[in-house]
């Protein structure tokens, strides 16, 4: 690791050439021994309550949820195995670029208030463009946990018809009641459910594997690709021929992007309060790419080789809206082997990740709306703290998007919950381009007062990959609109 950060760069003397003197005249401080910007710790005395092992888990398994182990089916159905893991190969490498992006602008000064989106476009662009990438994380993180409370109700719906209400109202409580406790509690939940949501998906790719070999009990041979020939690779989406092949790879990239939204802002919110960020950070932000390319490319490929994209099973889930493992391609392809007890175990770990994901967003927007507070674009009650330094009333406001899973109540299941998933993967798109524009400026500012020597955490691509990711999402989020403008059984999930 390079030596000590000591210098704290003011992104409005960058900007104004007339103060480029006081840019340079600015107090060198040690981030290893003192505070990194004093009017900014003044304001926020957060609780660094966070443990090497619980970052480390966070960033293996902190992410993965209903988007991969269930929202994956409609993706298959519509467009096909070979759409579907390319998708989820570009997507995994755009956030891996985003994630690094992110990671060496908040290891560079990991402080309270410093570890968002909003700070660091604060930091290094301008207010109007913090106030809108604010509210628009804010915004995006606080309709995770309605949408994964919703989901933890539809999931439930596999064992028993009782009123879905019940089951929104406690998981919603489990949700809201875990972000008032201390955040160390937060690390330990997080820590022992990554551990079983990694469990699960390695069960689950191993499981494949075997299948792939015809280790099932009802198969006679090795299955192989059978299904990347019959029915074949692709699924033609809305034209014939090479257009349609073309357009569904294009609708899997756009439905695979529920699976990874907002994974990197959960990563860096955690930087704040961990208890040695200069140390444990980015060995949290390097191993994300073995999460990345094992679970998530490794989960897509099993997908497409066990299950045939017009599995009648998994035709008659998606049109039910069914959003439980009934929809699950792992749990289908692995019933189709022959194995019969193993969906109720993975159905209880489906419900374990979608509970994770929203105490996990739930956390993110708190801090989210906690900095923007203490930085003036939020109402300042927003920036308190209780005796734990959990900031209680940002917590309340997000915890009221959760009574939006009542909607669940009225309105078939899965349109609800397309509803939400639709409205978090475009706000996390412009995240991710707000990212990619703040660390552009950023490198800007590192260039011009010769800091490179200074950074604890380099990343490869650099500015050509801040370049891509953010023409890449920009037109991402456009399309997504422009695809929902035609007549398909496409279901956001």
């Amino acid at each position: 690791m390079s030596q000590p950060i000591s210098a704290v760069v003011s992104v409005s003397s960058f900007l104004s050439k007339k103060k480029d003197e006081q840019l340079k005249k600015k107090p060198i401080v040690s981030i290893e021994h003192v505070t990194y910007d004093d009017d900014l710790e003044e304001k926020s005395e957060v609780v660094r309550g966070l443990k090497s092992r619980h970052i480390q888990l966070i960033a293996l398994g902190g992410a993965i949820g209903t988007g991969l182990f269930i929202g994956s089916g409609s993706a298959l159905s519509v467009c096909g195995p070979a759409p579907l893991l390319t998708s989820y190969m570009i997507t995994a490498f755009c956030v891996w670029l985003v994630m690094n992006q992110l990671g060496e602008m908040v290891i560079f000064l990991p402080i309270s208030g410093n570890a968002s989106v909003y700070a660091l476009t604060k930091k290094y662009l301008n207010s109007p463009l913090s106030f809108t990438a604010g509210w628009n994380l804010f915004y995006a993180q606080a309709m995770v946990p309605p949408s994964e409370v919703t989901a933890c109700a539809l999931i439930i719906e596999y064992w028993t018809d009782a009123n879905s209400a019940i089951f929104i109202s406690i998981f919603g409580i489990a949700t809201i009641g875990m972000n008032f406790r201390p955040v160390k509690y937060y690390g330990e939940s997080e820590f022992c459910v990554a551990i079983i949501k990694i469990l699960c998906i390695t069960g689950l790719i191993i499981l494949g594997v075997v299948i792939f070999f015809g280790g099932g009990p009802n198969q006679d041979g090795v299955l192989g690709f059978h299904y990347w020939k019959h029915p074949g690779a692709f699924v033609d989406y809305l034209v014939p021929g090479n257009t349609g092949r073309f357009l569904a790879t294009w609708t899997a990239i756009v439905k695979s992007g529920f699976a990874f939204v907002l994974t990197p802002e959960i990563l860096a919110s955690c930087a704040a309060e961990a208890e040695n960020p200069r140390r444990s950070m980015p060995k949290a932000f390097r191993r994300v790419i073995y999460r990345l390319i094992f679970f998530y490319v490794g989960g897509v490929l099993v997908i497409g080789v066990i299950v045939a994209s017009n599995n009648s099973r998994l035709m008659s889930a998606i049109a039910a809206g069914k959003s439980n493992a009934a929809a699950s391609p792992f749990v289908i392809g692995i019933s189709e082997v022959g194995i019969k007890v193993l969906p109720h175990i993975v159905n209880a770990c489906f419900l374990t990740s979608a509970y994770s994901a929203g105490t996990s967003q739930l956390y993110a927007a708190s801090r989210s709306l906690h900095s923007m507070a203490i930085n003036g674009d939020a109402p300042r009650i927003f920036g308190k703290l209780n005796r734990w330094g959990v900031p209680y009333y940002s917590v309340g406001l997000g915890s009221l998007f959760i009574f939006l899973s009542y909607l669940n109540c009225s309105n078939t299941s899965s349109t609800v919950f397309a509803w939400l998933s639709n409205i978090v993967s475009i706000s996390g798109f412009l995240s991710w381009m707000f990212v990619g524009i703040c660390y552009l400026r950023f490198r800007n500012i590192i260039d011009y007062l010769d800091l490179n020597d200074r950074i604890p955490y380099r990343v490869p691509l650099m500015r050509y990959g801040a370049y891509f990711t953010t023409g890449f999402f920009a037109i991402l989020s456009l399309t997504n609109e422009v695809l929902r403008l035609f007549p398909t059984k496409l279901v956001y999930k």
